[in-house]
């Protein structure tokens, strides 16, 4: 669930869709989730989601029953486990002939932090007093790694960049951050950050339009809703299948959502009503997905 997962950096485009458009979207393929990086994925949901609340062991028998409930074959999830552990997110310990797996120290704080934030993610629109956090930081065309790892970073912090060198963002809480990530890449002495209201000169909505690519992570949003509105399990497996891929698809937001103040996003935004299903739809199948990993816990020591 905490998984460090590299970051999505969302394109440009010149202005963001008022309305929904006829064209169609993008879906997600749900064949990808069979590859091995998509089961180490599934399984740090499923640890999140399962393992983290009750801090217990669990068979390896148990987490490859659970993955092949998320169409992942064993294969997969035994390569799975012996890579979070290779990772230090999960130590093995044999009794008998059998496995069991525990969150190491260091997974447990990673799955912790990744928790809050998913849960967190959504529930509060925070009031914005209209100023800007500026940052000029500019790294020369021949240093493509260094900028790239700036872009990524400060992407992933939730700034947008207008124009090359600059970047910005509505919440002036994220200066510390940025301090951090210059300070790490070696830039912080040629870096230089403003905060200020947006000027008479040009159009806020535009530089919003020029940064952040909210067209893009509006359709996600859509995908999401479409996917999970209509989706009523029943019996203790289906729910639980279904509330891990709720946690597992809503787990990206918080990675690709700037966070933008109500003021400067679209109206009608697409990422309210998503927030609000997933809110409503982890409530309601919770109940019965952590009874069913309770009843498959009893059977697996019972065996």
């Amino acid at each position: 669930m905490g998984e460090s997962a590299p970051p999505v950096t969302l394109g440009r485009r010149p202005k963001p869709r008022e309305g929904r458009s006829s064209a169609p979207r993008p879906t997600v393929s749900r064949r990808r989730e069979v590859s091995h990086a998509s089961a180490r994925s599934l399984l740090m949901t499923v640890l999140g989601e399962y393992t983290l609340p009750r801090d217990q062991p669990v068979w390896t028998s148990m987490l490859v029953e659970v993955l092949g409930i998320l169409d992942i074959e064993e294969k997969s999830a035994r390569q799975a486990l012996a890579r979070s552990a290779a990772e230090g997110w999960m130590v093995s310990e044999r009794v008998g002939r059998r496995v069991r797996w525990s969150l190491t120290p260091p997974g447990r704080r990673l799955l912790t932090e990744g928790a809050e934030r998913i849960y967190a993610f959504g529930r509060e629109e925070r009031p914005w007093n209209g100023q800007w956090l500026m940052l000029i930081v500019s790294v020369p065309e021949a240093k493509r790694d260094l900028r790239h790892r700036l872009r990524t970073r400060l992407t992933w912090a939730g700034f947008g960049s207008p124009v090359a060198g600059v970047w910005v963002s509505p919440d002036l809480s994220r200066q510390r951050e940025a301090q951090q990530i210059v300070s790490e890449l070696g830039l912080d002495a040629q870096a230089m950050s403003f905060t200020a209201g947006y000027g008479e000169v040009g159009e806020q909505e535009t530089m919003v339009a020029r940064s952040w690519d909210l067209t893009e992570l509006k359709d996600r949003y859509e995908d999401f809703i479409d996917r999970f509105t209509g989706l009523h399990p029943t019996g203790g497996r289906a729910v639980l299948r279904a509330q891990t891929e709720l946690v597992h698809e809503w787990r990206r937001f918080p990675f690709l959502d700037p966070q933008l103040p109500a003021e400067l996003l679209p109206a009608k935004w697409s990422g309210t009503k998503a927030a609000e299903l997933f809110h409503h739809k982890h409530v309601d199948w919770r109940p019965e997905a952590q009874q069913y990993w309770d009843d498959i816990v009893a059977a697996e020591e019972a065996g």
